[in-house]
């Protein structure tokens, strides 16, 4: 019997083990094949949740908090729903001078604006219509012609009318000004340096150096060099009679020391980017149109800026979508004064936050995404596709 049983047993085990190897080998198997299948999912799982934590959650409790009304009691918090309260205090309430400007009544010169805006605007959507109509484009353009007289109006009531205007009119004012002096001195420096001259390699990392520092860095600098008592540059100011001059004092001059430092921190982006793009200018080309007799400004005209413009169109509105983020500068150099002058919509919301005034700091940053998306989109189907568009 024992010398019958063992036979049995070593047979039974020889055939099981078998059979639990092949399951292990098939589960390992279809493991594989389910990887193989999501690989892709599974390689971006890791920046998706990332991007969930840290952006799409605060987004949408912020989005909560535009629409609330937040009260910070000890040891707690009491949330109540209040609808466009916040919004409307920003643009019909009492924080409309805050955010808008204050309003009077409109100059001669407001309305001569207001209506060349209309005009112009009007006769850019007849246009359109009478070229080809589209739904979809015509909303969009319908969207971007009202954003754009609704600030052609907040400026004509405000600054020419005489009225001071708010952060949403300071921080178009830093954009539009702030942008435009960032990208001709950016695409002079680019186009000086793609020259065979000397030492074009050193103004290179010359030029590239502001944007390596950090921008409070920057904002203390230009605070210091400013300062026409104290700072290293108070003897030349006193020399052209500036001595007691308090730049700060004033709201123009404060901005325009808010767009030099501003400027100096992000010409050398603009710079680098349209160097590179101009080293990739067909020579061929430029050399052709010289011996035919172009001049320098004809082969700038004709045959170079044709071929970098997408770079140009595409790096500009990098440097808008950053334009309308700028806090470090103003809340450093001038903490948004004097009064408002200064103040951005993006110090605006951070104020109203340090305030504990959350309701209020979520809907600025809210109205403050609308114009900026408005604005970016606009440029870019009208910008930057029509120059990424093939001829």
């Amino acid at each position: 019997m024992t010398s019958g049983t063992g036979p049995t047993t070593t047979s039974q085990l020889g055939r099981v083990a078998p059979a639990g190897l092949n399951a292990s080998v098939t589960t390992r198997a279809r493991l594989n094949e389910w990887l193989d299948r999501h690989s892709r999912q599974l390689f971006i799982a890791p920046a998706v949740i990332m991007i969930l934590i840290f952006s799409v959650f605060p987004t949408i409790a912020s989005l909560v908090l535009a629409f609330s009304n937040i009260r910070l009691r000890a040891g707690s918090y009491q949330v109540q729903f209040a609808g466009l309260r916040n919004f409307r205090k920003q643009l019909f309430g009492t924080e409309q001078f805050h955010f808008l400007g204050t309003f009077t009544s409109i100059s001669l010169l407001g309305w001569i604006v207001t209506i060349a805006s209309a005009a112009g605007l009007i006769w850019w959507l007849y246009r359109y219509a009478r070229r080809g109509f589209a739904i979809l484009g015509f909303i969009g353009r319908l969207i971007t012609a009202s954003v754009g007289f609704g600030l052609a109006l907040l400026f004509s009531a405000t600054l020419f009318s005489g009225n001071p205007f708010g952060t949403l009119g300071v921080t178009i004012f830093y954009v539009l000004v702030g942008c435009t002096i960032q990208f001709l001195i950016g695409l002079g420096l680019a186009v000086l340096c793609a020259q065979p001259i000397k030492g074009r390699t050193f103004f290179r990392v010359v030029f590239f150096i502001p944007l390596m520092i950090t921008p409070i860095g920057i904002g203390y600098s230009f605070r210091m060099l400013a300062d026409t008592t104290k700072g290293p540059f108070s003897p030349v100011w006193h020399w052209i009679g500036l001595g007691d001059f308090g730049w700060a004092n004033h709201a123009w001059t404060a901005r325009l020391f808010i767009v030099i430092g501003d400027s100096w921190q992000w010409i050398p982006f603009i710079f680098v980017i349209l160097l590179a793009a101009l080293e990739n200018v067909s020579r061929d080309q430029v050399e052709a149109g010289q011996v035919d007799g172009a001049s320098g400004w004809q082969v700038f005209k004709e045959i170079t800026w044709p071929q970098i413009a997408p770079v140009a169109a595409t790096v500009m509105l990098i440097r808008i979508i950053e334009a309308f983020k700028l806090v470090d500068l103003p809340n450093i150099m001038t903490s948004g004064g004097p009064g408002i002058a200064t103040e951005s919509m993006t110090l605006h919301s951070f104020f109203a936050w340090r305030a504990l005034n959350l309701g209020d700091s979520a809907a600025i940053a809210y109205l403050l995404l609308f114009v900026s998306v408005v604005l970016c989109v606009s440029f870019f189907n009208l910008l930057v596709v029509k120059q990424l568009r093939p001829a």
